[in-house]
């Protein structure tokens, strides 16, 4: 397995400052970007415009989630604005692989999410056509939510996958991750953390990345 990755995720963050909290995290891996409709989960966030003047702002590679209905239409806009990975969820389209095609077509990695309840086997077939998935690990909507060990499963089961050759992605979390749960986390076969509140609400954000990332690298060290 490569390095573990660290994503601090910017729902976190002080909106009003977000060129400055970027900044607070250099070094990170990817920085995550919760992209919410009000209508495929109950919260609203931020879209286009603000991943645009984020990606003037910070050089670390924009990893946009899209929490949202329709993402073939909605999700090609962001690669081709220069995110550097676009995921959409399972449970809001028919077609994934056709919508990874598009994102892949307007320049960017492809990733597929699915929510905590969502069974990972009917997806495992198509995971060819995406360079990451990203399993919720919370009710995607609202951050500040406790880490659910029960998906972890899921990443064990397609790092079995990957380990054999049969896939090459990114295997990616998001909810609750923490000093207290990046650990098991790790042991499961997680490559890229994504760390929302243990990370902004930290006295120092970077240096929070660093030790969680440490974390994560010690449990890579002893498998």
């Amino acid at each position: 397995m490569s390095n573990p990755m660290i994503a601090p995720s910017i729902l976190s963050a002080d909106f009003s400052r977000l060129a400055e909290e970027a900044a607070a995290v250099a070094g990170s891996d990817w920085l995550h970007v919760d992209v919410m409709d009000a209508h495929f989960v109950p919260n609203l966030t931020l879209g286009l415009p603000v991943v645009q003047s984020l990606l003037k702002a910070t050089d670390i590679p924009l990893d946009c989630h899209l929490m949202i209905e329709d993402p073939a239409r909605w999700a090609p806009p962001y690669a081709e604005a220069g995110a550097y990975n676009v995921t959409f969820h399972a449970e809001a389209t028919d077609d994934p692989i056709s919508v990874a095609r598009d994102i892949r077509a307007a320049g960017a990695k492809a990733g597929l999410s699915v929510k905590p309840g969502t069974p990972i086997e009917p997806y495992l077939e198509i995971l060819k056509s995406f360079d990451t998935l990203l399993i919720m690990s919370v009710e995607p909507g609202f951050g500040g939510q406790s880490f659910m060990p029960e998906v972890l499963s899921k990443a064990r089961a397609v790092r079995k996958l990957v380990d054999s050759g049969e896939l090459k992605l990114v295997i990616e979390i998001d909810g609750g991750i923490a000093e207290s749960t990046i650990e098991q986390a790790a042991e499961a076969g997680i490559d890229c953390f994504v760390a929302g509140s243990a990370v902004y609400n930290a006295a120092d954000p970077g240096e929070a990345v660093r030790k969680l990332r440490a974390l994560a690298a010690a449990v890579r060290s002893d498998c």
